[in-house]
């Protein structure tokens, strides 16, 4: 256990030098502005330096003998040297915060194209309110801590260089004697920030559960009070409201007791060369003016070392934001395209699964040898209970996964030798659920495709049989719909979705439960207009009510990840088997007396 210590130390500081490597890449992709911000630091740092300097020579040189104009001159030249540093300080803040405020502009960009990219495979796993967080109260992190306060510790890492040069230069025993308290320094820094990275890591991973936490509840705060959940969501709440809390009030302890600190070791030297320095002056070693710069130069000296200090303990919470940017950046896209994939031609309709076998999790097989054969132009109608299998199959049309042997097949190309992009581009899905977004009605049917005309638009809600309730609107097709399309009805959303599919002009086309969960008027016009749609095209359904499916072309009933019956209809009825019996039940009649009608 000794070792262990050490070896998890070097793990961090690894980490930690990782993370920083990964921030510089950023940075330098503006390299051309950083040599003029670094030249107005280094102007702001020179004037800052020199100022002790010449006020202890004035005492020296100017004061002691009386000389008024030398030291009317030498207060002129004073006053546009700090002038000259305030336009500095104030030109490297405005060009750093440039610079910074781009970058972090930047980081936010790759963090959404890289959450827009990953594979479904991922959000099966992670949460909406962490990924939330690591976009906005992790990258916020960062600004606090490198956004402006970024600007001020280059000026003071310059300024601390000038400072122990001039220090050394008027007298190297002060000197020295000003530099022995930078070992307890360092050291006192160091535990600070190894305490308070540990602790900041906490504060970024319980935010980034309490976000997730609160993006769901309030998601689901209708099912909340109609289940009398309110009072358990709050409780639960609480419970990860207080663990950030004290993750937080533990950081802010740390790094409450640093300054202090510094303070002290400050308050030390200080003493130090006061004592020293005046023993020198009394003994006629140095000059009351080399005493002066000296104790002005000790002040100025730790000032930087103060602010670097803090930004040093602050930047723990930054680095552990970063740790969770770069995890989530570095997230391997399991879905990719082939280096060598190719365009999908343009799509006869053709579908075929060969022996696919599939699962979302590799121990355990949601598909488990299916074969299936969807000829151009014909409906497919997907049957079964409730976690047999039927969304992973279209799932693996549009390839939102990959099969785990087999293959998955349109016109005979096996879909994962083209690019993602043209595969979905011809096929049109149309779920139980659609979700509409903060837009106008227009945007929302053009979502497939956003360059194209308002004829077109319009026509596809015509086919929809959405035009007449769309013009009904006060702003017709430009009324502005809030969040998942409040505050239509769901039969509504459903044929504006419709439309949406409508649009692309899809050759497969997908219908998952297209009809539920709407009142019969709206339905009467959801399947008129899924009559028009599926004209022409190859169609794969999924429907729990079986009455909808009567006309497809092929009946596949599909049972712990198994086609166990394929025909049409009237042959399963016939045939007196799962469906039949399935069919019967949902009549109401378990006999076979309803089931012989239908022969």
């Amino acid at each position: 256990m000794r070792g262990t210590i050490p070896v998890v130390a070097s793990e961090q500081a690894s980490k930690q030098l990782s993370t920083l490597r990964r921030f510089l890449q950023y940075l330098l992709l503006y390299r051309k502005e950083i040599p003029i911000a670094l030249t107005l630091v280094f102007i702001g740092a020179v004037t800052q330096a020199i100022g002790p300097f010449f006020l202890g020579w004035s005492i020296d040189r100017l004061i002691e003998k009386g000389n008024l104009q030398g030291l009317l001159l030498l207060l002129g030249l004073l006053a546009l040297n700090y002038g000259l540093g305030i336009i500095a300080i104030r030109g490297q803040i405005i060009r750093v915060g440039w610079i910074m405020q781009r970058l972090l502009a930047q980081l936010r960009q790759d963090i959404f194209l890289k959450i827009q990219s990953l594979p479904l495979s991922f959000f099966d796993r992670s949460e909406a309110g962490d990924l939330m967080s690591r976009l906005l109260n992790d990258v916020n992190t960062v600004n606090q801590a490198f956004g402006l306060t970024i600007a001020q510790m280059l000026g003071n890492i310059f300024s601390l260089v000038g400072i122990i040069i001039a220090m050394l230069s008027i007298n190297l025993q002060l000197g020295l004697l000003s530099n022995l308290v930078v070992p307890l320094m360092i050291f006192t820094t160091s535990l600070f920030a190894r305490w308070a990275r540990a602790r900041f890591r906490v504060t970024r991973q319980t935010i980034g559960e309490l976000s997730a936490k609160l993006e769901e509840d309030i998601g689901s705060v209708r099912e909340a009070q109609a289940f009398n959940r309110v009072q358990t969501n709050i409780a639960q709440f609480d419970v990860l409201n207080a663990a950030n809390r004290d993750a937080n009030v533990e950081a802010v302890a740390i790094t409450s007791a640093f300054l202090p600190s510094i303070d002290f070791l400050n308050t030390l030297a200080t003493a130090g060369v006061l004592a020293y320095g005046g023993y020198l002056a009394v003994t006629g070693a140095v000059t009351v003016g080399v005493v002066t710069s000296f104790l002005l130069y000790v002040q100025q000296f730790f000032r930087p070392i103060q602010i670097l200090s803090q930004f040093y303990t602050q930047a723990q919470s930054a680095f552990a934001g970063l740790e969770r940017i770069f995890l989530l950046l570095d997230e391997p896209s399991e879905l990719k395209d082939a280096p060598d994939a190719t365009e999908m031609p343009p799509i006869q309709g053709e579908v075929r699964f060969e022996n696919v076998k599939f699962g979302y999790n590799p121990d355990q097989l949601v598909l488990k040898g299916v074969n299936l054969h969807a000829y151009p132009g014909q409906m497919i109608a997907l049957v079964g209970p409730t976690g047999s299998g039927k969304s992973t199959i279209i799932n693996l049309i549009l390839r939102f996964y990959d099969v785990f042997a087999g293959a998955v097949k349109i016109d005979d190309i096996d879909v994962r030798s083209v690019t993602q992009a043209s595969l979905r581009r011809q096929i049109g899905i149309v779920l139980q659920d659609n979700i509409l977004f903060s837009g106008t009605v227009a945007e929302n049917i053009a979502f497939g495709a956003p360059h194209t005309t308002q004829a077109d638009i319009e026509a596809a809600a015509q086919l929809a049989n959405v035009h007449e309730f769309i013009t009904s609107l006060p702003q017709g097709y430009t009324t502005q719909l809030g969040e998942r399309g409040a505050p239509l009805s769901q039969g509504q959303r459903q044929l504006i979705s419709i439309a949406r599919a409508v649009l692309i002009n899809p050759r497969i086309l997908i219908l998952d439960e297209a009809t539920s969960s709407i009142d019969t008027r709206t339905e009467a016009l959801v399947q008129s207009a899924i009559a028009r749609l599926l004209q022409g095209r190859t169609s794969f359904v999924i429907a729990h009510r079986l009455s909808t499916v009567t006309q497809a072309d092929q009946v596949l009933v599909i049972q712990q990840g198994q086609i166990v019956e394929q025909g049409t209809h009237a042959e399963l009825i016939e045939r007196q088997g799962v469906y039949a019996n399935l069919y019967g039940l949902q009549l109401g009649a378990a006999d076979t007396t309803v089931l012989q009608n239908e022969k």
